[in-house]
């Protein structure tokens, strides 16, 4: 049973499939990644960069996609069987690495740089939302 199992935490069981999501996908380190906040630009909300370790990936190679609220990035290398390693140190790999996106999220882009893959999001500046509820007499 868990937290949000209780009758006080209704319609919550989409942020506990989130939860569960994010934890099994915390356990894998490739590739590494950094999160940072850039830099208000005036009239935009918070911009926020994810940046991804892909050195030896091409572009090709490397797929951003947007899939039931999570950004998914995907890496497939094949090996190639023309070459004679003497040592091989660098395995052809592939990866997965998914981020949950918070409601109301735009995707501004995606570069690859240098080996680096950067992805940036962008979090608008909320509304501010009132709403008067009417109360009636019960008659």
């Amino acid at each position: 049973m868990s937290a949000f199992s209780s009758p006080f935490m209704l319609g919550f069981d989409d942020i506990e499939r989130v939860l569960d999501r994010v934890s099994k996908a915390a356990n894998d380190g490739y590739p590494p990644y950094n999160i940072e906040r850039l830099p208000k630009v005036e009239g935009q909300g918070d911009v926020i960069r994810i940046t991804l370790a892909v050195a030896g990936f091409t572009r090709e190679q490397l797929d951003v996609s947007v899939e039931e609220s999570q950004l998914v990035i995907r890496g497939r290398q094949v090996d190639d069987k023309s070459r004679e390693y003497l040592h091989r140190g660098i395995a052809a790999r592939q990866f997965q690495r998914a981020f949950v996106l918070a409601e109301g999220i735009d995707i501004l882009g995606a570069d690859l740089k240098d080996g680096l893959l950067s992805i940036d999001l962008a979090r608008p500046e909320p509304e501010r939302v009132i709403r008067k509820i009417e109360i009636s007499s019960g008659e």
